[in-house]
């Protein structure tokens, strides 16, 4: 069967255009004999906004969570992000998925043995990171302990929060985001809520 693949397209600025990139990656379609399943396109945006802000990816990100895709092909790395922890957030959706990954200028191809080995190592980083973010938060409570304070509903580490909103942008929801950084989902709902809060008054939280 022919593989059924998702091109993503994106451009930062709106003098810019994605025909060069699409003209590329269609001819490798042409001789990976793939099924090009759709084009998805952001033009105009900067890779540094997150999936809430870039409707081409998110329309690339739920085909495929549902699996209506075998890959996703886009002519290199910084299409799909600017930000280490979301280009790591996405990848690892790809990865659960079972969905591969051709990156055109970086030579990269996950049907290859190098390419596979690449993602391999993504739940190796993945949980690299759970294990500090898990060893901080036990930290900063073996020291609120030892200084006699009374351990309650507290404020989310700064580390933790920011680690949260970062994964919300990229398209993650609060049980994935929940099981990726090891901590309760009612952790993950409040900072939800209390960005909303921030967003709705206009204030950031101190």
């Amino acid at each position: 069967m022919k593989k059924r693949v998702g091109i993503y397209l994106r451009v930062s600025t709106s003098k810019q255009d994605t025909e060069n990139q699409l003209r590329e990656l269609s001819a490798v379609g042409v001789r990976s004999e793939w099924e090009i399943w759709k084009v998805y396109e952001d033009a105009g945006v900067s890779g540094a906004k997150g999936r809430d802000k870039r409707p081409g990816l998110d329309a690339l990100l739920r085909a495929v969570n549902s699996k209506e895709i075998d890959m996703v092909a886009t002519w290199s790395v910084d299409r799909l992000g600017r930000s280490l922890t979301d280009l790591l957030g996405i990848l690892q959706g790809l990865h659960d998925k079972g969905v591969g990954l051709y990156l055109h200028q970086q030579g990269l191809d996950t049907s290859t043995t190098a390419g596979k080995a690449m993602f391999q190592m993504l739940g190796v980083f993945a949980e690299f990171e759970r294990g500090i973010i898990r060893e901080r938060v036990n930290a900063g409570l073996a020291r609120a302990r030892a200084n006699g304070t009374k351990l309650g509903r507290r404020r989310v580490d700064p580390a933790v929060e920011a680690r949260i909103l970062e994964l919300k942008a990229s398209g993650q929801g609060i049980l994935k985001i929940g099981r990726t950084l090891g901590i309760g989902t009612s952790v993950v709902q409040r900072v939800f809520k209390e960005e909303k809060i921030g967003d709705e008054t206009g204030h950031r939280r101190a």
